[in-house]
């Protein structure tokens, strides 16, 4: 089963609301394998215009996992700070098997 990855691409319109819901994420993370690739940092557009100026990667085991932490009680929970902080857009993307060349 492969692994899955949330994709954000958010601009923040809060900052102060929008750290309450960044400082509460990691903490729903752990009970479904997730963990950040990606969280914020620097980036250059180098095609196409910019989908955000925010940018995460969160990992997990497998598109299930993903799933049932954005269905939890937990995010749920936190969510409409998210919302209600910043646009954006989340994508669920499957990874791929890698196998070494």
């Amino acid at each position: 089963m492969p692994a899955a990855y949330l994709v954000g691409h958010i601009t923040i319109t809060n900052p102060q609301g929008y750290g309450a819901y960044s400082a509460q994420v990691p903490g729903t993370l752990k009970a479904f394998g997730g963990s950040y690739l990606v969280r914020g940092g620097h980036a250059d557009v180098l095609e196409g215009s910019g989908l955000g100026e925010r940018h995460v990667v969160i990992a997990f085991p497998s598109r299930e996992q993903a799933q049932a932490w954005y269905n939890s009680a937990a995010y749920q929970a936190i969510i409409g700070l998210r919302q209600s902080n910043s646009t954006g857009q989340l994508v669920l993307v499957d990874g791929v098997d890698v196998q070494p060349v």
